[in-house]
């Protein structure tokens, strides 16, 4: 059976731990070329050393801060560097800060867009020139339910900056179908890392609000949201573009 990504090469951000690790895992195992980064040395470090364990192939750089200049450029040129095209790019790097509206500084504000909003314009800028030479191909950016749901949990950055990844995906749909490159958006409920120690941020206190929101009853897994990454990635989407999915075990349809 061939694998659904055999012969693509795959650029993922924040690939430490994870959904990023996750993704880089899935990914490999089906077939494509990984390209990674993260802030998270030793983290990142040991994703690689997993991708090669299970007889995958992956490059990455670390420590990335994909907000400093140029950092997006290095990345794609790594890439090219390595494996000479670029068939995906999965937006997946995000760092926000969770404060109430009225508690939330003006710093951890513009950390917030700027490391879950700003990033993802300058991954897509670096790399769209690499994914046209390459002759198209998929961008599968992560947003979340905060972008598309009130959420009364001191998330109101998280929310701006989510709900602008979604309108940014539908426009590069748009901008980008002409050189055959498509954009979706995966957006992820309350999701699991067990990658990172004390899970959920426990100043929001939000773990007990999980069981009676989700309907089907448990926290996401990293693998839950990989999944449907996979399959945007794919060209088992190849007519789909400038949609969302959303992953969140119901959480939204109440």
């Amino acid at each position: 059976m061939t694998r659904r990504l055999e012969g693509k090469v795959a650029l993922i951000t924040g690939t430490a731990q994870g959904m990023g690790r996750a993704a880089a895992l899935r990914f490999a195992s089906e077939g494509a070329k990984i390209v990674g980064c993260d802030l998270n040395v030793e983290g990142n470090r040991e994703t690689v050393s997993r991708v090669h364990a299970d007889g995958g192939t992956m490059v990455s750089l670390e420590p990335l801060d994909l907000c400093a200049p140029g950092a997006a450029e290095s990345l794609v040129k790594l890439t090219e560097e390595a494996y000479g095209r670029l068939d995906v790019l999965y937006n997946n790097a995000a760092a926000p800060r969770f404060a109430w509206l009225t508690e939330m500084t003006s710093a951890d504000w513009q950390f917030t867009i700027d490391n879950e909003l700003s990033l993802l314009f300058y991954m897509v800028r670096a790399a769209v020139p690499l994914m046209i030479k390459s002759g198209g191909g998929s961008i599968v950016n992560v947003s979340s339910i905060a972008g598309i749901a009130g959420q009364p949990i001191g998330v109101f950055a998280h929310a701006a900056a989510k709900g602008g990844v979604l309108a940014a995906s539908r426009s590069m749909a748009r901008e980008l179908a002409s050189h055959g490159i498509r954009s979706n958006t995966i957006v992820p409920g309350m999701v699991s890392n067990p990658d990172k120690k004390g899970g959920f941020d426990e100043e929001l206190d939000v773990q007990e609000e999980v069981p009676p929101r989700v309907l089907l009853g448990r926290v996401g897994l990293p693998e839950d949201v990989v999944n449907a990454a996979l399959f945007f990635a794919s060209d088992e989407s190849s007519y789909i573009t400038g949609t969302s999915l959303v992953v969140d075990g119901g959480w939204t349809a109440w």
